[in-house]
């Protein structure tokens, strides 16, 4: 089985309206879909672009667009037959904010993922919470994962997502310079050697100068695999050119994945020792 990825190094800048924010999400779903993707990534936080419209709203007030960005993506993967990771929207639940990912499938169909694991800015400037469970989505080309920047800084949570079955972790982000960039992008190969799995990962670029917290971005689309024989030796199919407004699109061959769980030059999945550290199953 092989799976179409296209990831979006999505770019911020302000806008005076929600249609066009809306004309450049169909932007980048209608260029994916020229290059044949089944899935498209796009990076935590975009709807953030929404504060800068007009005199500016706080992230209390984002959530006013949920209905909105629901949608505009459910449409799009719809007309287009796509799979789609819309990033990362703020939500209201119960008076709380959650930073939570969603999955637009072809058939209109929505499901969620909140971030797990909220950074300390998160907590103290915009009162975030994280969810309280890890879900893996059932697709016509195989099973996934969606873990939002943060999240994929802790193993066990990598761990849980394959043991649950997904071959492919999407991992939208968000980070404001090359540290919080590197730290994502070098535990997004961790995770990727550590379960032999394919990580797919893209972040913002661009900046909203009128919005907190958002004024500066650094970030990369990268479409990562196991470091094996029969993958790239540097373990990445295809990467963007940093802070640039882009697609990048690569082949996802599941097969490979099962090949070398199996008979790899290492079987990182099957040697892990459950006799000495926990393991979840």
């Amino acid at each position: 089985m092989k799976m179409r990825v296209s990831a979006v190094q999505y770019y911020l800048h302000t806008i005076p309206s929600f249609e066009q924010f809306a004309k450049q999400v169909e932007h980048y779903v209608k260029t994916a879909q020229e290059f044949g993707a089944e899935f498209v990534l796009f990076p935590e936080f975009i709807t953030t672009q929404l504060m800068s419209i007009g005199d500016g709203i706080t992230i209390e007030e984002l959530p006013t667009f949920t209905d909105a960005y629901r949608s505009l993506f459910s449409t799009l993967a719809k007309q287009t037959n796509m799979h789609i990771i819309g990033g990362t929207h703020v939500i209201k639940k119960e008076d709380r904010l959650y930073n939570v990912a969603h999955l637009f499938y072809p058939d209109g169909t929505i499901a969620e993922q909140a971030k797990l694991h909220i950074t300390p800015t998160e907590v103290n400037e915009w009162n975030m919470h994280g969810g309280d469970s890890l879900h893996v989505f059932q697709t016509t080309k195989g099973t996934i994962a969606i873990l939002t920047c943060y999240d994929i800084e802790f193993p066990e949570i990598v761990r849980m997502a394959r043991a649950k079955g997904a071959d492919v972790i999407f991992c939208p982000s968000c980070t404001d310079d090359r540290h919080g960039f590197h730290r994502v992008r070098y535990t997004c190969h961790a995770r990727a050697i550590e379960n032999q799995v394919y990580v797919v990962t893209t972040g913002t670029v661009g900046s909203l100068p009128t919005v907190d917290f958002m004024r500066a971005n650094f970030g990369q689309a990268a479409i990562i695999t196991p470091n094996d024989i029969p993958f790239p030796p540097r373990g990445v199919l295809a990467e963007g050119e940093i802070n640039d407004d882009m697609i990048i699109t690569a082949d996802l061959d599941l097969q490979l994945l099962y090949d070398v769980r199996e008979r790899g030059s290492v079987t990182t999945w099957r040697d892990r020792r459950t006799d000495l550290y926990v393991d979840w199953t």
